[in-house]
Order: structure tokens, then C-alpha cells, then sequence
């Protein structure tokens, strides 16, 4: 399971919204020069805070979150690595599907570059229609682990 810690921003029935702070670790990357994210960063585009609608889990379900609380979220890793793979492979996928297609059926230039953008265009819409169907599916939602108790260490 992999863990982030959130705050909760909103509370709605079943579910919480709640925002993570996006950590850069492009300081210490040795492809820092040549990243896009880390282009990002130094052009002040990326966003720093990212939300996310949680569920609650049933050990969590009892404690009565509010706006304002830090939580722990996790999600499993087969579930990130499949939708990885899902969101990042399949649209090249097709790109590659339709303009090997086009090539065999003797296709020009012009037209396999087209049936290609084509295919990663198709492919695409096929994994936002997954996605959005599959948005409100408990098993494919990050839950929120834990409350963590306690707040700073006070003086000593």
C-alpha cells in the first residue's frame, strides 16, 4: 500500500475531498536538466496542491472527519501500477496498432502518420471512458488509512 499524506477539504456523504501536497524530488534527480516536470517547477507552472476524492475505510469510518484534518490516504500498488500501464501504454498502443494497419495496407506517409493519431486519439477516449465510468467504483478509489493523532511536539 502506498501511503500520502492529505488534508481533508471538504466532507461529503461517503466520501472526502481532500488535498496532497505535490512533493518535486528534482533536486536530487540526475535527468533534472532534460525532465519536463522539473521544467515545470523552475517556470512556476506546475500546481503545488493536487485534489483528490477519497473513501473512507471502515476503521475510519467512525472518526468524524472535518475540514482541516490531516489524514494518511493509501492505495494498493497492483491498482496504481495497472492504471499506469492503462492511462500510459494504451494510447501508444494504438497509435502504433493503426499505423502499423495503415503501413500493410500500403498506405502513404501522409496517411499512416494520420491513421496513427487517429489510433492514439481513439485509444485515449477509450481509457477517459474507463476512467469515468469506473470514477465512483470503491475498489478503484484511494481510501483514507488513517487520522493521525496528535499534533507538533509541544515544548519540553
Amino acid at each position: 500500500m502506498i501511503h500520502e499524506r492529505g488534508r481533508v477539504i471538504a466532507v461529503e456523504a461517503g466520501a472526502v475531498q481532500v488535498e496532497t501536497l505535490r512533493r518535486s524530488t528534482c533536486s536530487g534527480c540526475s535527468a533534472n536538466a532534460g525532465c519536463g516536470r522539473g521544467l515545470l517547477d523552475r517556470l512556476g507552472i506546475a500546481r503545488d496542491r493536487g485534489q483528490v476524492r477519497t473513501l473512507p475505510s471502515q476503521r475510519v469510518a467512525a472518526l468524524q472527519l472535518s475540514p482541516g484534518d490531516d489524514i494518511v490516504l493509501g492505495i494498493g500498488e497492483d491498482l496504481l501500477l495497472k492504471h499506469a500501464l492503462l492511462l500510459y501504454l494504451a494510447p501508444l498502443l494504438g497509435l502504433l496498432a493503426l499505423s502499423l494497419l495503415a503501413a500493410q495496407f500500403g498506405g502513404g506517409e501522409p496517411l499512416i502518420i494520420v491513421a496513427g493519431l487517429a489510433g492514439f486519439l481513439l485509444t485515449w477516449l477509450l481509457v477517459r471512458r474507463h476512467a469515468r465510468r469506473h470514477m465512483d467504483d470503491p475498489a478503484m478509489q484511494p481510501v483514507v488509512l488513517r487520522a493521525p493523532v496528535g499534533g507538533p511536539p509541544g515544548p519540553v
